[in-house]
């Protein structure tokens, strides 16, 4: 009868460690909206583990580059900036959006418990965090062209004249990390690498049409974000490579912002602090190593696919003035308008 009763106590202790075990983010409940210019296919990975994560939590994730995001919220909040948002979280690309939204008051302050691992600065007031790290590159295409014979820094690759017409980057007025990467590099080098640019014939166009370019040769050297090349590496056996620029890769690290309860579509921080408490979980991260992006937690034990480690990258960033990528971006949008799109 001992026996029995031990068993049973052990029975459910058991049931009740197992039971709380799996409870951990039961009490997430309602519906929440993240808007995030992370890949699709990230996204989907991560809906499907927050659905196992938050089984009484509805999160709909929906994809928009960061500029046209900043366009949409810009409407919704309205000239006098009291408007509700429809979203209740954002992964963005880039700090400055988020430096303009604390300003606005519209952001909730939260914490994280690995906020001391982060490699990567966060708000000190605790309104956003980096929560995974893309990283602007040159890359090309070996079948077609050797290494040696092409730039080996950003510099380079908008002044050398070998390059005029056979080179390509992102639109810094549609996407969040282009336009990170030419704030830093206004910053480093001057306005005149515009000019060097619109002098070198720099094609202006997606990602996807710049790889396809580079394959095809029509291209010769891309500024591209490593986690494209990575992915195509991976997915499709390209044999596209990544060069690590000599005068500094651009590291931008992407932020994770709570919506003010006010000013959010189902007011519902309670579930957002949870969601963000994982999304810098082992869990959560790996799942941004998976998608080809650099994990923000220092030593994290893996690495996107056919990168380098993200301490050496750390070491080698050129780096980006937040502050004056958020105060001077209506300059550098007509600065680049006027030199290098007109």
């Amino acid at each position: 009868m001992k026996k029995i009763v031990a068993l049973c106590l052990v029975l459910v202790l058991s049931l009740g460690l197992f039971s709380g075990a799996l409870a951990v983010n039961e009490d997430a409940e309602g519906k929440i909206v993240i808007a995030s210019s992370m890949y699709q296919f990230v996204l989907d990975e991560m809906a499907a583990l927050m659905k196992e994560e938050f089984p009484n939590l509805e999160v709909e994730f929906y994809y928009k580059g960061t500029t046209d995001l900043i366009s949409q919220l810009s409407g919704e909040m309205g000239p006098d900036h009291s408007g509700i948002l429809s979203v209740d979280m954002l992964l963005v690309a880039e700090p400055a959006y988020s430096l303009e939204l604390k300003d606005y008051g519209y952001l909730h302050r939260f914490d994280v418990a690995v906020k001391d691992q982060l490699a990567f600065p966060f708000d000190p007031d605790g309104y956003w965090y980096p929560v995974r790290v893309c990283n602007m590159v040159l890359a090309y295409n070996p079948e077609k062209n050797s290494a040696d014979d092409l730039p080996k820094t950003f510099r380079e690759f908008a002044e050398n004249p070998a390059m005029k017409g056979v080179i390509s980057m992102g639109n810094p007025l549609t996407s969040g990390t282009a336009f990170a990467a030419v704030s830093a590099l206004t910053e480093k080098y001057g306005l005149e690498y515009l000019d060097a640019l619109r002098a070198n014939n720099v094609m202006i166009e997606s990602g996807s049409t710049a790889l396809g370019k580079l394959e095809s040769g029509e291209c010769k050297e891309i500024m591209i974000l490593e986690e494209s090349v990575l992915k195509k590496r991976k997915e499709e056996g390209s044999k596209l490579a990544v060069i690590y620029p000599e005068d500094g890769n651009v590291m931008i690290p992407s932020t994770a912002m709570i919506v003010a309860e006010e000013k959010s579509a189902n007011a519902n921080t309670a579930a957002c602090e949870a969601v963000a408490e994982w999304l810098f979980s082992e869990a959560g991260q790996k799942a941004i190593v998976n998608g080809y992006m650099h994990s923000v937690i220092k030593d994290f034990a893996e690495i996107p696919f056919d990168s380098i480690a993200t301490e050496k990258l750390i070491a080698s960033d050129m780096g980006v003035n937040w502050e004056n990528a958020y105060r001077g971006r209506n300059q550098l949008v007509d600065e680049w308008n006027k030199r290098v799109n007109n």
